[in-house]
């Protein structure tokens, strides 16, 4: 799969828009980290379809877009979580009424250096590292070297599915070393020999080694049959039901077409 380095997002040109609100011909899209490649794609593609829209795309973590759809200054939130019932209502209370779209499926995957030795981890051993319980590699079966542990931080919906599915709801340690997106995750554990850390599948590179969780390869086939422990949906969101360019963006998305371009990004399509 694609070498990614994205740190905090990537820009496509485009007149920054207010109040969540599109003129005739521009998008505005914030949010997820994991699901901006899916966006800047579809919004590549569709832009060379339709010569008079112009796609704006943000990243800064699932929770950024999420505010920024509430607070209405976006036309679409990226996430890589579902929205809390408690966002829902605070859109609602500014006169929204968001509209969920799952755009793929993922899964995420344990990454480590490729000189570690471990091949397989389960997701108690996961849960120990990450709460700080597990501080030497040998403990697992590894080299007699510290661990250094590597999250994403609170924004992040990542961090928010990694924290449901292996954390259990309990905190990370406050040891971790934080990054802001998957890229910098990837970066960060493919220079460190003793790291570990996790993306999600259309991030996975040469530079890092993904390791099995509970004897389960992260894939599309163990993604889609919920047999791999840490899968979920990726979604975009609208303020409210979409109309005119946003609309015909997120047909685009959902569309043969579109989900050609999620499968051609490294995850895994509706379909």
């Amino acid at each position: 799969m694609k070498r990614r380095n994205w740190i905090a997002g990537v820009i496509i040109p485009a007149v920054i828009l207010t109040a969540g609100m599109a003129f005739a011909g521009q998008i505005s899209v914030n949010g997820s980290t994991t699901v901006l490649p899916i966006a800047q794609k579809a919004a590549e593609a569709y832009m060379k379809e339709h010569p008079d829209t112009s796609i704006s795309i943000s990243g800064g973590g699932s929770g950024n877009g999420i505010k920024a759809l509430i607070d209405k200054t976006t036309d679409i939130a990226n996430a890589s979580r579902a929205m809390k019932k408690e966002e829902i209502e605070k859109a609602k209370a500014n006169g929204g009424d968001p509209v969920e779209f799952i755009v793929a499926f993922d899964c995420i995957v344990p990454v480590v250096h490729p000189s570690n030795p471990l091949k397989n981890i389960t997701v108690d051993q996961l849960k120990g590292l990450y709460k700080g319980d597990i501080k030497n590699w040998k403990e697992i079966g590894g080299s007699d070297k510290p661990v250094v542990v590597i999250s994403r931080d609170t924004s992040s919906g990542t961090y928010e599915v990694w924290e449901e599915k292996v954390m259990k709801k309990e905190r990370v340690f406050p040891g971790a070393l934080l990054q802001a997106s998957n890229g910098a995750v990837v970066q960060a554990v493919s220079k460190n020999p003793n790291a570990i850390g996790y993306i999600g599948l259309g991030y996975m590179d040469s530079s890092v080694k993904g390791l099995s969780v509970n004897g389960i390869t992260g894939s599309k086939k163990t993604t889609l049959d919920k047999s791999f422990p840490i899968s979920r949906p990726l979604y975009m969101y609208t303020p409210i039901k979409p109309a005119g360019d946003i609309k015909k963006f997120m047909e685009f998305v959902v569309s043969d077409k579109g989900q050609k371009l999620v499968e051609e990004e490294g995850f895994i399509p509706l379909k």
